[in-house]
C-alpha cells in the first residue's frame, strides 16, 4: 500500500507539473495560452486513453513491471522536453511520452492493487489511493514553483526526472504483484475463502471487444458521461487553468499553488472519507451529491478571483477540496458491482479513459476561451452547469439493483 501510494502521489505530480510552466514558457519563447493549453490537452488524452490498456498490460506482465518502466518513461520525456523546447517538442515529450507514462500510473492501477491485496476496506483503500492521485499534484506544486522560482522552468523538468527515477527505484525494489508473493492472502479474505484470480482481458482485441460489450449497458454510459464531466471540472479546468486564471487577477503564482496544495489537504480528507462511505452506502446517491455541490461551488468562482486571498476564496478552496475527486471510489464501487471483479479494472479504465478526455478537453477549451475573450467567464460557468447534467444523469441509476454479478454475466 505504502509503494502504491508513493507511485501514485509522485505520478500525479509529473503529470501536472506542466500547468506551472505556463508563464515562463510563454513569455520566452512568445507562445500564446492555446499552445501550452494544446500539449496539456494531449498529455491528458494519452493519460486517459492509455490507462484501460495499462490493465491488459499488467495483467500480462505484472504490475511492477509496467510502473516500474512508467517511472523511467517520465524522466526521460521530462528531460526530453529540456533538450526540444518547441511547441511540437512539449506535445511529443510532455504530451505524448509523459502522458502515456502516468496513464499506466493512474487509477486503473491503484484499482488492481485494492482488488488484489484488499478483500475487507477495500473502499477506503481505494479512497486513500484516489487521494494520492489527486494530492500528488496539489501537494509537489508548490514545492515545485520554489524550484521554478528559483532555477528556472529547465531545472523544474529535471527535478521532475530526479524524483522520477527515486520513486522507480524505490518501487522496483520493495513492491510484490500479489499477496502470495509473500505468503499472504488479501486482507480480511477468510481462511477457507477461494482467492479469486484476476481473469482480465489479456490482449488488446479482448480489451476492445469488452469495451463493445459493456458500452450496450446504461450503467457503463452513465458512469462514463458523467467520469467524462469529472475530468473536465478538475484536471482539466481548476488542475490546469487555476494558477493561470488566478495569476490574470493579480495573484502570485506562489499564492496560487499554495492555494492548490491546500485544496490538495482538503482532498485527502474528503476522498479517504468518501471511500469510506462508499463502503457503507449506496454509491449512486454519494455520487449524484458530488456532483450537485461541485456545480454549485464552480458558480461561485469568478466573483471570487482577485489579487489576494480573501475568506471566500478561502472556503472555496477547502469545500472544493473535499469535493475535488471524491467521485473515484462510488465510480469503482459502481463498476466492481456490476461488471464483477475480475473485468471492473479495465471497466474502470475505459471509464477513466472518459475522465482523462473530458480533463483534455477542458484544457483546450478553456485555454482557447481566454485568448478570444481575456477571461475564463464562459470556461467557469460551463464547468457548473455540466456538473448539474452529470447530477442528473448518475440520479437516474437509483432504481437499478445493487447487485455484486455484472449484467453481462447474467445476460
Amino acid at each position: 500500500m505504502a509503494v502504491t501510494f508513493l507511485a501514485l502521489l509522485g505520478a500525479a505530480a509529473f503529470r501536472s507539473t506542466i500547468s506551472l510552466l505556463f508563464e515562463p514558457m510563454e513569455s520566452e519563447f512568445g507562445w500564446d495560452r492555446t499552445v501550452v493549453s494544446v500539449a496539456i490537452g494531449v498529455n491528458l488524452f494519452f493519460y486517459g486513453i492509455t490507462a484501460p490498456f495499462a490493465a491488459t498490460l499488467m495483467e500480462r506482465f505484472s504490475i511492477r513491471r509496467v510502473a516500474t518502466f512508467a517511472l523511467a518513461l517520465v524522466a526521460v520525456g521530462s528531460s526530453l522536453a529540456v533538450a526540444f523546447p518547441t511547441p511540437l517538442g512539449l506535445i511529443l515529450t510532455w504530451g505524448v511520452l509523459v502522458g502515456f507514462a502516468t496513464g499506466c500510473l493512474a487509477l486503473v492501477f491503484a484499482s488492481l492493487v485494492a482488488g488484489r491485496w484488499f478483500h475487507r476496506h477495500r473502499g477506503v483503500i481505494t479512497g486513500v489511493f484516489s487521494a494520492a492521485y489527486a494530492t500528488g499534484s496539489l501537494i509537489f506544486l508548490p514545492l515545485l514553483s520554489f524550484v521554478l522560482t528559483e532555477n528556472g522552468w529547465r531545472v523544474t523538468a529535471y527535478t521532475v526526472a530526479g524524483l522520477a527515477l527515486f520513486i522507480m527505484i524505490i518501487f522496483g525494489i520493495l513492491f510484490r504483484n500479489n499477496p502470495s508473493e509473500v505468503g499472504l492472502r488479501p486482507f480480511g479474505l477468510a481462511t477457507e475463502t477461494p482467492i479469486e484470480e484476476s481473469k482480465g482481458p489479456l490482449t488488446a482485441a479482448d480489451n476492445l471487444r469488452l469495451l463493445i460489450k459493456v458500452s450496450r449497458t446504461k450503467p457503463f454510459l452513465i458512469l462514463a458521461g458523467t467520469f467524462f464531466i469529472c475530468g473536465w471540472t478538475t484536471n482539466g479546468l481548476i488542475g490546469t487553468h487555476f494558477i493561470p486564471a488566478t495569476h490574470d487577477h493579480g495573484m502570485p503564482v506562489t499564492t496560487a499553488a499554495g492555494l492548490l496544495a491546500l485544496i490538495g489537504v482538503f482532498d485527502f480528507i474528503g476522498t479517504i472519507l468518501s471511500g469510506w462511505l462508499s463502503d457503507r452506502f449506496n454509491p449512486v446517491v454519494l455520487l449524484a451529491i458530488y456532483y450537485g455541490l461541485r456545480g454549485i461551488a464552480l458558480f461561485t468562482v469568478p466573483f471570487l478571483l482577485g489579487p489576494t486571498v480573501e475568506p471566500p476564496m478561502f472556503f472555496f478552496v477547502v469545500f472544493y477540496g473535499l469535493d475535488w475527486i471524491a467521485t473515484v471510489p462510488p465510480t469503482i464501487e459502481l463498476c466492481r458491482r456490476y461488471f464483477g471483479l475480475q473485468q471492473s479494472g479495465v471497466v474502470f479504465g475505459w471509464v477513466f479513459a472518459t475522465h482523462m478526455i473530458g480533463a483534455g478537453v477542458a484544457s483546450i477549451f478553456a485555454g482557447i476561451i481566454r485568448d478570444i475573450q481575456g477571461t475564463y467567464l464562459i470556461a467557469w460557468i460551463t464547468a457548473a452547469v455540466l456538473c448539474l447534467i452529470a447530477t442528473a444523469a448518475v440520479w437516474t441509476m437509483r432504481r437499478d439493483p445493487e447487485a455484486t454479478r455484472s449484467p453481462l454475466n447474467s445476460e
